[in-house]
């Protein structure tokens, strides 16, 4: 019973839209920004459910192929019903935001593009041979969503902390989906999926995954200043578990490892953020 229950958190998406948010919550206090969060908290978790349920829904795999997999060819319906629903969430709470049609606008597309080369026709199937694009892409669209655009909607980018904070979010995020394309490397060049990671030898990969950690902390470093020393250790303690995993995550596959802890560590400096806040600032 508590397997099931955790398995429909994580797997329908609830966990990945979550993390997406209080994501997206820490931007709005590092940067001090001011704006109807609360509206567009809701938008960004509707998206998430919608595009992750989309995503999936077009992967192919078999029962056996993985948890993830096996769960998600039992539940075609649910998936279709999650994407329905966050869908029709994310055009709710995107009609407040229509004043910044065109920064919304560009979130949306590079969330579909991502998904896209799924689709089965030949207009999207061009894309899945762009070389470089699908890992930094993912990451790209991530700080955009949870960074840069909460800080065009404020009307506040006129600061180096919003600069800071989008290099730290970008070089840490490219960093944990380096480990995801690793994992799926040999699938992705079976589908004709091209990459940095599909086309680097092991050990130019290595040099790419702990240069994205190191300039992750130092952009988190840049901060000191910006921020309480308590946050500036939350921004920290992701970067250092990452750069301790990279072996662990190559020799184990579990989709519990990936979707659970490796995409946690998105949100790790965020929920302890808002541990922090939540405790008074002590």
């Amino acid at each position: 019973m508590i397997r099931a229950f955790f398995n429909f958190f994580l797997f329908s998406s609830l966990y990945i839209a979550i993390c997406a948010v209080i994501m997206t919550w820490q931007t709005d206090h590092i940067l001090q920004l001011r704006y109807d969060s609360l509206n567009y908290y809701y938008f960004v978790f509707f998206a998430t459910i919608c595009s992750y349920n989309f995503h999936w829904y077009l992967t192919p795999g078999s029962i056996n192929t993985s948890e993830r997999h096996g769960w998600n060819l039992r539940r075609r319906k649910l998936q279709l019903l999650g994407c329905a629903i966050g869908l029709i969430g994310a055009i709710w709470f995107a009609l407040p935001l229509l004043k910044h049609w065109l920064p919304v606008s560009g979130a949306v597309l590079l969330t579909f593009l991502y998904s896209a080369p799924k689709v089965p026709h030949k207009m999207f199937s061009w894309l899945s041979k762009i070389a470089i694009g699908k890992t930094i892409f993912l990451a790209f669209v991530w700080t955009y969503v949870t960074t840069v655009l909460p800080a065009l909607i404020a009307g506040d980018t006129d600061t180096l902390e919003i600069l800071y904070l989008t290099g730290h979010r970008f070089f840490l995020i490219y960093a944990i989906c380096i480990l995801f394309d690793y994992r799926d490397r040999e699938q992705d060049r079976q589908q004709g999926i091209r990459s940095l990671i599909t086309l680097l030898p092991d050990a130019q990969l290595d040099k790419l995954y702990y240069g994205s950690v190191l300039l992750a902390a130092v952009f988190a470093l840049l901060l000191a200043t910006a921020v309480p020393i308590f946050v500036l250790f939350s921004l920290l303690v992701p970067v250092t578990i990452t750069a301790m995993i990279k072996r662990y995550a190559q020799e184990h596959d579990s989709d519990y490892l990936y979707y659970f802890y490796l995409d946690g560590l998105m949100m790790l400096s965020a929920l302890l953020h808002l541990l922090w806040v939540s405790a008074g600032g002590i």
